[in-house]
């Protein structure tokens, strides 16, 4: 009887002498192996750098090259490329990454952190002490960007979601915000100085993450609102009714002020006019009186009889004009007539006449 192993027997059972089948593809296994690697060697030859991306080359761990959007060409192996997003991005602070608002603002881009709870309003992470020694409730928002994707990847290499960045940005900011807050008082914040405020955030943000040569640049700061606490904000609603009833009242007298003053300067004018008038009628008057005895005396010094007798009977002339019964005697008369006396009494003789 012919002996024979289970292993042969298991051969025999599946038809043949098949133990010598997986040496024909031996031959094919390098080729196969060779042609993984080129498709390996192909698919790194190249990359794709996306709209909204900048690529950072690096060759052998060291900076090559920074590339814009589009297809490029790179070093299998040797070259190493690493994306970064230059989209632009925001912040709510002090709460920090914003949650849904930030995806709603129109012309940027949703952050692509993990949504965020959002503190409540009424924390008092958003108190700050201003100048004046009052506390206020301050939020404000700030959008940034990758500016210098070199920089940016090496300051936060393994920082794929960018909460790093948004920490470092989030940590720079309030400090900030809280120095300028107090170096002004409540009153400049919430009126005039609010624009100077958040430019100098601004200003001063930047500067502070060129220091950490980070490369984040940042586009904007918007106060979004400086309030009072709740705790006085019934104080600050009375003292603000004051202070809009004194301003109420000061507009008003500003009205009666502007209102009076043009009456006042117009009567000063008239009056002012009326005087001038008045003076130049007086002058030409006594300018035509001078003028008149200036005429006379140097007629008199003409011809002085004849201005005398002139001068004589204008006078005269005046003077009867004065007067209202008139009796005139002839000069040559020599003796005159006797006046008969009515009121005296008639003598004898002259009543029986």
């Amino acid at each position: 009887m012919e002996s024979f192993s289970f292993d042969e027997f298991s051969r025999r059972r599946r038809g043949g002498p098949p133990s010598d089948a997986w040496r024909r593809y031996v031959p094919i296994i390098p080729w196969v192996l060779a042609g993984l690697f080129a498709l390996f060697l192909i698919s790194d030859f190249s990359y794709t750098v996306e709209p909204h991306e900048q690529a950072v080359v690096l060759r052998f761990g060291a900076y090559r090259a920074t590339t814009t959007p589009g297809l490029h060409f790179k070093l299998p192996i040797v070259d190493r490329v690493m994306k970064v997003s230059v989209e632009e991005h925001g912040l709510s602070l002090p709460y920090g990454p914003p949650a849904a608002a930030v995806q709603g603002w129109p012309g940027m881009a949703s952050s692509s952190s993990p949504p965020r709870p959002q503190a409540n309003p009424d924390d008092d992470e958003t108190l700050m002490l201003t100048g004046d020694l009052n506390t206020a409730s301050v939020e404000w928002t700030v959008q940034w960007r990758v500016s210098e994707p070199s920089s940016y990847l090496f300051r936060f290499p393994d920082d794929q979601d960018d909460r790093s960045a948004r920490e470092l940005l989030t940590y720079v900011a309030r400090t900030v915000m809280n120095r300028l807050v107090g170096d002004y008082s409540f009153d400049e914040m919430i009126g005039p100085k609010r624009g100077d405020i958040a430019l100098q955030a601004r200003e001063e943000t930047q500067r502070m993450l060129d220091a950490y040569d980070c490369g984040v640049t940042v586009t904007a700061l918007q106060m979004q609102q400086v309030i009072p606490p709740d705790r006085v904000k019934p104080s600050f609603d009375r003292v603000n009714a004051s202070i809009q009833l004194k301003q109420k009242a000061e507009n008003e007298a500003e009205a009666t002020r502007n209102k009076l003053i043009p009456e006042a300067r117009a009567n000063s004018d008239k009056l002012v006019r009326e005087a001038e008038g008045y003076a130049s009628l007086t002058k030409a008057e006594a300018s035509g009186e001078i003028e008149a005895l200036l005429a006379r005396y140097h007629a008199y010094q003409r011809a002085p009889d004849v201005t005398r007798q002139r001068l004589y009977l204008e006078a005269m002339q005046e003077l009867f004009e004065s007067v209202k019964n008139k009796t005139i005697i002839d000069a040559d008369l020599s003796k005159a007539l006797p006046i008969l006396d009515l009121n005296r009494p008639a003598a004898a003789g002259e009543d029986a006449r």
